[in-house]
């Protein structure tokens, strides 16, 4: 008996630590500074529109803002791609943090129009530049048996340390108000709250200076490898790339607005959305995690078009339930499966391409990404007024199928079945 629990039980459990065991001393360092970044991105993003607002300007900048953030890093992809191979990975992450850094604190130096929009123009360069180099970073930090682990691990620490800033977040404008004597909704608390959470993210970037250089072939370095890559495999990076493009389209009719089909549709408070944004959040975060195991089980493209197709039933269920308590429910599950399949999809790819191509490539998947939020909410906006929120989600529930089925008959139809590892 006690031999059969050490088997179901004791045995994915030591392999799984047996993996994470295998991160290197830069992958390490690298996911000490995610922590300390994730929490303090969670504080700016609980807090960014609190404090606009407060200075008394209205939820239209904020859409413009957004819109001029989403809008850089698209242009700036494919340039920024070809930037951080100049830089290298070690440069390209410390600067990209510096940069978002010290914009956070500009908005608390300089809370005028003109200069919100330029900094949400550094910004939206900033952040391309640090997730375009973190996938070829990871790529380059991890051997074949832990490198969905680490990318699973990056993503979900991440999340989970969005959850601890979000909740940190919630009292630091009240606390500093009171040391302050002013209100904890007055544009002082708010700023001095964003001001303590850039410096916070600076000191993030502490760990990085620790990280040791790889260094890349003379022909891994060279400008035109990557364009030659993409040349001699169109077809290669076309599969890479398009059902991230049409996954990004359908997200962008919906995930957006999720707050406001809570409120609008199931007449919630902002108290009870909130904690469920939170809790899904937590959610999201524990399903990374337990994602690289299933990629090792049952193969990662598999685990991809698995995750993905068992969350289209609760993303139906999400946007259509009579029920508040049925749709946060739905909510919960499709969070977690649908983002699970992200970190093993992106190790997935970068398996796929050269070296000197990743950052590329990366550059392409991030376009498609800010491509999908940058247009498709304008759209769902439109059709919210006039027909409500059942055209946006069935728009991204059909999006969602032809993405999956696209995955499936590119990478997995006619293969076998990955061969089970023999116990050890």
């Amino acid at each position: 008996m006690k031999s059969k629990l050490q088997s179901v039980v004791l045995k994915p459990i030591e392999s799984y630590l047996s993996k994470v065991r295998a991160f290197s001393p830069n992958a390490r360092l690298y996911l000490l500074t995610v922590i300390i970044t994730g929490t303090a991105l969670g504080i700016f993003r609980l807090l960014q529109n609190f404090y606009v607002l407060s200075l008394g300007f209205d939820e239209a900048l904020l859409g413009k803002l957004i819109t001029t953030n989403s809008l850089t890093a698209l242009i700036v992809a494919l340039p920024v791609g070809y930037l951080g191979d100049l830089l290298g990975r070690k440069i390209s992450l410390i600067l990209g943090g510096l940069l978002i850094s010290l914009s956070i604190i500009g908005m608390v130096i300089w809370p005028v129009v003109s200069v919100f929009y330029a900094l949400s123009v550094v910004r939206g360069f900033a952040q391309s530049l640090r997730g375009i180099t973190m996938a070829p970073f990871l790529m380059e930090n991890s051997g074949e048996k832990e490198r969905t682990y680490l990318f699973s691990f990056s993503m979900g620490l991440t999340t989970l340390s969005g959850f601890a800033g979000n909740w940190i977040g919630g009292y630091l404008p009240t606390w500093l108000g009171s040391q302050m004597g002013v209100s904890a909704t007055s544009s002082s608390a708010y700023g001095a709250a964003i001001f303590i959470m850039a410096v916070l993210f600076a000191l993030g970037m502490i760990p990085l200076l620790f990280i040791t250089r790889n260094i890349l072939g003379s022909d891994e370095r060279s400008v035109f490898a990557p364009v030659r890559f993409i040349l001699d495999h169109p077809g290669l990076v076309g599969k890479l790339v398009g059902p991230m493009l049409i996954i990004a389209l359908g997200a962008g009719l919906v995930m957006p607005f999720m707050n406001v089909f809570f409120r609008t549709v199931h007449n919630q408070s902002d108290q009870v959305i909130g904690s469920l944004f939170a809790w899904g959040s937590l959610a999201m975060g524990l399903g990374l995690l337990i994602a690289p195991a299933l990629a090792d089980r049952f193969g990662k493209i598999r685990v991809v078009v698995l995750t993905q197709g068992l969350s289209v039933p609760f993303l139906i269920l999400l946007g259509f339930s009579p029920a508040f308590w049925m749709s946060a429910s739905a909510y919960y599950v499709r969070l977690a499966l649908m983002n699970m399949s992200t970190p093993i999809y992106e190790t997935f790819v970068m398996e796929q391409v050269d070296p000197s191509s990743r950052a590329l490539v990366a550059s392409l998947t991030s376009m498609s990404w800010s491509f999908g939020w940058a247009f498709s909410p304008s759209i769902s906006g439109v059709l919210q007024v006039r027909y409500g929120f059942g055209p946006p989600f069935l728009g991204t529930i059909t999006l969602y199928i032809i993405s999956i089925s696209l995955i499936w008959l590119f990478f997995l139809r006619n293969k076998p079945a990955p061969a089970q590892p023999a116990e050890g």
